[in-house]
């Protein structure tokens, strides 16, 4: 019988998914990580961990399936949380959801269940894994979930075959409903309870006083660059052919000068692109936006309005160190280029584009303009239902 160890996080897909892999016969072993002590920034109200461990720990009696305690707050303080800080620092926005997933629950997590004997991991992840052979050797696919409004594939676009090789993800053919459904027919205790949100494993935080554990409060002068700035010129314009790729994966840069100071801000790093909340500046026609932060002068630029032109990029690029191929056989090599439905957020619908893969990394040119393109996020690009890679977002 084929051991499983199931990340019960005393949530309700997680518990949904130990019971599943039950009922199809699997020696099945549930493993409440604990990842996060501090509660600097946790907003009042948001569950700690010792409640989700309670939940945990009622699911595994219910379902008579042995329960297990770990503490990973080390590694992922290290991996996690002062990656965090060192992007916001850089004046990126960072994805803790999908590093999370890389270091901690198909790593760190992955090697304590093998010690508990285990031949696989599972999450309640709503995504779905295929395997194939080619020539001989067994090939992960990576699929989006069944549930379009719950897909989760995304933030797992940074797994590799050996982690995707030993993960099971029971409930990423069902719909969200008919989880809850299960859970309530089952009686779990879960069946409930409030889907998570926030930082994964931290919770629900106020971001600024989150940061402020290792980020120093500066205040700086907010601009507000006017939507006929003439420096967008052709950026976003049809006439697309006669503007190189490179230049227009580049953000563009503003200088104080560009605009006109419209209030204070205690920190540009606090921030990030297309963030509306947080500014303190009314009295204007449209609400305003951030288009762009310099860390280094502390100057944050805004725009009226979510269709402001600063708020819109036609390409970005990645790193090639930072290029990541869930399906190491469809590795694209250096001079060519492949169409690709792509996604630089969870939950962004799915946006038609081309991949390029060039020496000194990746460019992504999408066929409309795409809101919010912020370095630091993760794009990651799907053939039909597969995610075939991803990358961080350097510009």
């Amino acid at each position: 019988m084929k051991r499983v160890v199931v990340g019960l996080s005393g949530g309700v897909d997680s518990s949904v998914a130990a019971y599943l892999l039950k009922e199809q016969g699997y020696d099945v072993v549930g493993l409440f990580m604990q990842n996060w002590h501090d509660t600097t920034g946790t907003l009042e109200g948001d569950c700690p961990w010792y409640d989700d461990r309670m939940f945990a720990e009622l699911v595994a009696k219910k379902l008579d399936i042995p329960f297990h305690f770990i503490d990973l707050s080390g590694p992922y303080r290290e991996r996690v949380v002062d990656y965090m800080f060192r992007e916001y620092r850089q004046g990126r926005t960072p994805n803790p959801d999908v590093l999370c997933n890389r270091e901690i629950k198909f790593d760190a997590f992955l090697n304590a269940a093998l010690e508990l004997g285990a031949d696989y991991v599972a999450t309640g992840h709503y995504c779905r894994k295929e395997e194939i052979r080619m020539e001989g050797k067994t090939v992960c696919r990576l699929l989006a979930g069944s549930d379009p409004n719950k897909d989760q594939s995304y933030f797992l676009c940074q797994l590799s075959q050996k982690q995707l090789a030993r993960a099971l993800f029971p409930i990423g053919h069902l719909l969200k409903p008919e989880v809850r459904r299960i859970a309530t027919e089952q009686e779990l205790a879960t069946a409930g309870r409030k889907d998570s949100q926030g930082i994964c494993f931290v919770g629900k935080v106020d971001l600024p006083v989150f940061l402020q554990q290792k980020l120093t409060a500066r205040t700086g002068d907010i601009v507000e660059i006017p939507a006929d700035w003439p420096g967008y010129g052709t950026v976003l314009s049809d006439a697309m052919e006669a503007v190189p790729m490179e230049r227009l994966a580049e953000p563009v840069r503003y200088v104080p000068a560009d605009g006109t100071k419209v209030g204070e801000h205690n920190g540009a790093h606090f921030y990030t692109i297309g963030q509306r909340k947080g500014l303190g500046v009314g009295g204007k026609a449209e609400p305003l936006f951030v288009i762009a932060s310099d860390v280094e002068n502390n100057v944050l630029y805004v725009g009226q309005g979510q269709h402001h032109p600063g708020l819109y990029r036609r390409a970005l690029r990645i790193r090639p160190e930072e290029v990541h191929w869930v399906r190491p056989d469809l590795e694209m090599k250096p001079g060519t280029e492949r169409r690709f439905d792509i996604r630089i957020r969870y939950r962004q619908p799915l946006q038609k584009g081309r991949l390029y893969l060039r020496d000194d990394g990746a460019y992504i040119l999408f066929d409309e303009p795409q809101r919010g393109v912020t370095a630091g996020q993760f794009a990651a690009w799907y053939d039909g239902e597969e995610l075939v890679g991803s990358g961080v977002i350097d510009r």
